[in-house]
């Protein structure tokens, strides 16, 4: 997807070198249609430069700072010298998801979707999420909730999220807490067991979210969430040890909950 407008002072752009002369370097802009800019020479790399060719290439793909915008005059001033390693990095990373969020609306919407739909719903997507590669993001992690304030149709909803959660790599985190489970009751070791099926969710878990409980020495239990981020994880990892808690003091036994394995454990 490229903008039908134009860049504002002091974003970063990605662009491919298409010409090079004595007093700078033309960069035509990637994320803008038909829009070119230009660094000065003075731009192009700190001190002095004496062949402009020794610092950049025809084709090469770099990433530059917006210096001044010139509607009028159809001019784009550019650095490239003021975007430090770091930036460069993260606007090339951000620049190649939108290129994967580009193809994903494709999968979503069709091959031969029209460019006014396309744009309708690029829109109404960017209205709610910073670029579309968070939207689908968030549509892979949350599902039709993520996208329940845009304003889609429920066939497109259905059409993102599916397309999302079939291609989006969603990072995941993994957070982890221990139960100490015991019951002197006769049965204690049954009121055990069901505590435990209690902290797994008895098999309702939610969508997205991986949870195990495994036996680290008496009375010891782990618990190990694996989630979409980390807010996520720990409410589910409360969770998970409040049901064990509530089923074991059903039976008449008790349950401590604690982030940090017992020492003599270790």
């Amino acid at each position: 997807m490229k903008y039908s407008g134009w860049p504002e002072p002091g974003d970063l752009v990605v662009g491919k070198i298409d010409e090079i002369a004595d007093f700078g370097v033309f960069v035509d802009l990637e994320e803008y249609e038909n829009k070119r800019g230009l660094a000065h020479i003075s731009e192009v790399a700190s001190g002095w430069i004496k062949n402009v060719r020794d610092h950049v290439r025809e084709g090469q793909t770099v990433v530059a700072k917006v210096l001044e915008v010139k509607k009028g005059s159809q001019q784009i001033d550019l650095s490239i010298k003021d975007v430090n390693e770091h930036q460069r990095k993260e606007k090339i990373q951000e620049w190649k998801n939108e290129q994967k969020a580009d193809n994903w609306m494709l999968l979503a919407l069709g091959d031969d979707v029209d460019d006014e739909t396309y744009g309708a719903v690029a829109n109404a997507l960017l209205a709610e999420f910073e670029t579309l590669y968070d939207g689908f993001e968030q549509a892979a992690i949350h599902g039709e909730e993520a996208l329940e304030d845009t304003d889609l149709s429920e066939a497109e909803r259905d059409a993102i999220v599916e397309t999302a959660r079939e291609n989006v790599s969603v990072p995941y985190v993994n957070v982890t807490g221990y139960v100490d489970l015991s019951c002197p009751a006769p049965d204690g070791v049954d009121a055990v067991k069901e505590a435990l099926k209690a902290a797994e969710g008895n098999g309702e878990v939610p969508k997205g979210i991986e949870l195990s409980v495994s036996y680290v020495g008496s009375p010891e239990y782990r618990i190990t969430v694996r989630a979409p981020d980390y807010k996520t994880a720990e409410s589910e990892l409360e969770s998970s040890a409040a049901r064990a808690k509530s089923a074991i003091e059903a039976a008449g036994g008790t349950a401590h909950y604690h982030r940090e394995r017992h020492e003599d454990d270790e």
